[in-house]
């Protein structure tokens, strides 16, 4: 099944996501248009809100930190990130982070 907001990659998957900081609690809210929305406990400053994305994937994918590498929107709510795990497919990171069998 094509998930256009989780690719794959040689030796893991792009993640499309948009996020929502200043939440109550961190977690995922659904599939919103081509991206994975995700509220985050952390404030949109000084880079926090994107620390607190790389923690929450780490340890809902059960990968290490430093095989999440976010690619693009560093400063915007639509990012685009990396994860290098071989381990990682789309149906199985879509299980994983909505609870959704493929």
């Amino acid at each position: 099944m094509s998930r256009t907001w989780c690719s794959p990659l040689p030796g893991g998957v792009r993640l499309a996501v948009q996020i929502q900081a200043n939440a109550k609690k961190t977690e995922v809210v659904g599939v919103l248009d081509d991206a994975l929305k995700i509220k985050l406990h952390a404030q949109p400053i000084e880079g926090k809100a994107n620390e607190a994305l790389i923690r929450f994937l780490s340890d809902t994918l059960s990968v290490p930190r430093s095989a999440i590498a976010l690619t693009h929107g560093q400063t915007n709510k639509r990012k685009l990130l990396e994860i290098s795990a071989a381990k990682l497919t789309p149906d199985g990171v879509a299980v994983l982070l909505l609870g959704e069998a493929a």
